[in-house]
């Protein structure tokens, strides 16, 4: 074991694949002597070789189009975009190609593609460094998302990712590459070391895919999170005084709905937060899974928190961001209904 931040755990991950499997490669802009912007591919490179870890041109639709054919000739490409809000010039390829070629080849063929990217805000990135879509590729049959809050998760699910045939959009938190955030701008700054979710196996491991993590017990109330908004709905729920429980997903697809229908049923009340924009959110989907499955254990109306219907304003960054005082808002909502 090893204490590492985000960043380090990633690092690891993608080390471990490319000792252990001579199908993968990494591949993206900067990824190589540079180490990637924020320094996840660092050293592997001089590591593994060039041909394991190598720079591409800036052209996102370029860099995952060859991904799949490379996939589809049996390789695993691992795939970084520098920022999630850069994805969206490889989503014709994503949606089209990734996520049909095993349906459209009768199995013969399938794209067992990885692609990592830095998504949220909380950084002072402005609208194009700060965006999060994972609603758009969750939308989309045949493409898996997973979304870690901490390092264990990180290098567990990322390998979990690289291993799975089927093609994995992997976002990463950028807020919480250094240390854990729980919204509170104006406080000092944290760092992983010291929280036990730090602790991370140097060697090879997994965390499945499609399985939430039950991050605090409660009885009052259900709050579904990921990302970084993990981290804020704890805060929320510590400083309300609700007896909330706090379900990590982990993963939005797959999703495990076991979990969230077990604890709604429990508590009956619900509150769902994402950082990204509330309106045709996945909370949206969340939301109506739940009615679905809970309906007669519902006391109150589920409450969704999240972003502003705006472009991330830099400006007015926290104005924005879904910060705790949110989180208290909505639980004492759905406490008094």
């Amino acid at each position: 074991m090893a204490t590492m931040n985000m960043i380090q755990a990633l690092n690891s991950a993608l080390d471990v694949m490319l000792t252990s499997e001579p199908e993968t490669l990494v591949m993206g802009e900067d990824v190589g002597f540079f180490g990637g912007v924020f320094r996840v591919t660092e050293g592997l490179q001089a590591k593994h070789g060039l041909t394991r870890c190598f720079d591409t041109p800036i052209s996102e639709g370029g860099i995952v189009a060859a991904a799949i054919g490379m996939g589809a000739y049996g390789l695993r490409p691992i795939v970084e975009i520098q920022f999630a809000d850069y994805i969206l010039p490889a989503y014709d390829q994503l949606v089209s190609e990734a996520a049909r070629l095993r349906y459209r080849s009768g199995g013969e063929f399938w794209a067992p593609i990885t692609v990592r990217a830095p998504y949220g805000g909380g950084i002072f990135g402005g609208q194009t460094h700060s965006q999060s879509p994972e609603a758009i590729f969750a939308h989309i049959t045949g493409l898996k998302t997973v979304i870690p809050s901490n390092p264990y998760d990180a290098k567990g699910l990322l390998i979990a990712a690289i291993e799975d045939d089927d093609p994995v959009i992997f976002l990463e938190p950028k807020r919480i590459y250094n240390g854990p955030f729980d919204g509170r701008h104006d406080q000092a700054l944290k760092v992983w070391a010291g929280e036990p979710r730090a602790e991370v196996p140097l060697g090879h491991y997994t965390v499945p895919l499609g399985k939430a993590a039950i991050v605090r017990e409660g009885g009052d109330a259900t709050v579904i999170a990921y990302g970084t908004m993990v981290h804020v709905a704890r805060a929320g729920i510590e400083e309300s005084g609700v007896d909330a429980e706090l379900i990590d997903l982990r993963s939005i697809v797959p999703l495990d709905i076991d979990s969230i229908v077990d604890s709604v049923r429990k508590t009956g009340r619900c509150v769902i937060l994402h950082e990204a924009s509330r309106f045709g959110g996945f909370g949206g989907e969340l939301s109506a899974l739940i009615q679905e499955r809970c309906f007669h254990h519902l006391e109150s109306p589920i409450e969704r928190v999240g972003g502003w219907d705006t472009p991330y304003p830099h400006a007015f960054e926290w104005d924005y961001f879904p910060g705790p005082a949110r989180v208290i808002k909505a639980l004492k909502q759905i406490m008094e209904a």
